[in-house]
């Protein structure tokens, strides 16, 4: 099996803070590659008004909180802040986490979360337009940031659209989510492979990353078989690190 990457994927709903920085201090402890949180502003499931926390300022206390893994959105949608202003919030993060933070981007997807908060829900093609326009700017915005961040900040983009969103994967981003099974992430890297070639990128230069359920964890393999390069596993509250150890274990 090849090399891997192992992270964990913080759901903020139904919990409290110290719950949550509990979870991340001790995924950081057991030495995962990275520490991700969703960027909604009400839960996904359970009971619809359940707690919930936003992302960002979560993002923040997470850099401070740890110290060796890499830290992120996955993802945030382009629409709840200005690209510009994104940008200067990410690189002051990275700068808090030492130069640790992965720029997650993505459409958007709760039409509950833009209406509530005044954001507009378009169509489709309209919000991933607005992504495109909206890692431009920011990429535009980070060259000119003074300091400038202070480690590589990668840019991930999450999706498998394979007309739009894949391409602007390969055109914009230094990593990829993919959701699915591990069939269907093998078919969408193919086509990220196509893409990337297409617009003059090596289809390397893009890691492959996949959310899995904690059910998933004894058959990682599949995923990484299927390309993937980095595995998050999904953790809702109370926040159970076993399965989490047990990929760790697994990878060697």
């Amino acid at each position: 099996m090849a090399a891997f990457k192992v992270g964990v994927h913080i759901r903020p709903q139904h919990t409290t803070i110290e719950a949550l920085r509990a979870a991340w201090k001790g995924a950081d402890a057991l030495g995962v590659d990275s520490i991700t949180i969703w960027d909604h502003f009400y839960p996904l499931t359970g009971e619809p008004d359940g707690t919930h926390f936003e992302c960002w300022t979560l993002l923040a206390a997470m850099a401070c909180d740890t110290q060796r893994a890499e830290i992120g959105a996955i993802v945030t949608a382009i629409a709840y802040r200005n690209p510009d202003l994104l940008a200067d919030m990410a690189r002051t993060v990275d700068h808090l986490s030492g130069g640790r933070l992965i720029l997650g981007l993505g459409a958007g997807n709760s039409e509950r979360d833009h209406k509530e908060y005044g954001f507009t829900w378009g169509t489709p093609g309209e919000r991933l337009r607005a992504l495109r326009e909206g890692a431009k700017r920011i990429k535009a915005r980070l060259g000119r940031l003074n300091p400038p961040p202070k480690g590589r900040l990668p840019i991930l983009i999450a999706g498998g659209g394979e007309q739009v969103t894949l391409r602007l994967v390969a055109e914009f981003a230094d990593m990829s989510n993919t959701p699915g099974a591990p069939d269907a992430v093998r078919h969408k890297n193919r086509v990220l492979d196509e893409w990337c070639n297409k617009v003059g990128r090596p289809p390397s230069a893009v890691e492959r990353t996949c959310n899995i359920p904690v059910s998933a964890v004894e058959r990682m393999h599949e995923w990484v078989e299927a390309g993937a390069q980095r595995l998050q596993i999904q953790l809702d509250h109370p926040f159970e690190l076993k399965p989490v150890e047990t990929a760790l274990r697994l990878r060697g």
